[in-house]
């Protein structure tokens, strides 16, 4: 899901459809390649039904990868780039992990109500802002709730020893393997209780 703040809005639904259709999509080994299948018939039709009960919902399909066949994999269960423009932000296309090629759009007029859209769902994977304003930024960083947050970088995970470190119900367990909780994981922690008073009732 992609929100944009403000005047951004036509610019950046024309250049991100513009890129979808280009993307080259077809067997992952092949050269110049940028984007394989997905994994089974099942997500493929979950994909695409998704795709639909937004559209139902009242989004706009800009870009379209429903129904397409690649040359020579004819069988594959491809789904190309798609990109949905005012997708309801209570809908259920906005508020699921699709898993899938699929760009929602909504479009907000000011970062508070970016952060509030963000943070209104039930997930909490990973969120990202760019920006050229660091205040922006600042409050990002502080108010969005989610397990990695991003500042003019398209992927939160600095490294591939960082698992993503998801809240909400893009969490499963009781500690994160990133920072401090990697360290409490592995650390067997012990409580001391003690008093020393003045004076003893009793002798030991």
């Amino acid at each position: 899901m992609a929100i944009t703040v403000g005047a951004v809005r036509p610019q950046f639904t024309e250049q991100i459809a513009a890129v979808a259709k280009s993307r080259k999509t077809g067997y992952g080994a092949a050269p110049g390649v940028e984007m394989g299948p997905v994994i089974s018939a099942e997500s493929k039709a979950r994909i695409e039904g998704l795709i639909a009960k937004g559209e139902r919902a009242g989004a706009r399909v800009i870009v379209d990868g429903r129904g397409k066949k690649i040359p020579d994999y004819e069988d594959g269960y491809f789904v190309l780039p798609t990109v949905l423009d005012d997708v309801p932000p209570d809908s259920e296309t906005a508020r699921t992990e699709i898993f899938g090629p699929v760009l929602s759009l909504i479009h907000a007029q000011t970062i508070e109500e970016a952060i509030a859209l963000v943070n209104g769902r039930s997930y909490g994977n990973m969120a990202c802002i760019f920006t050229t304003d660091g205040a922006n930024a600042r409050r990002f960083r502080y108010e969005v709730q989610a397990g990695n947050v991003g500042i003019n970088v398209g992927v939160a995970a600095p490294m591939s020893t960082f698992p993503f470190s998801g809240w909400g119900e893009s969490f499963f367990g009781d500690l994160h393997a990133q920072a401090m909780h990697a360290v409490e994981f592995f650390t067997q922690t012990k409580v001391v209780v003690e008093r020393w008073p003045k004076e003893w009732s009793r002798k030991f």
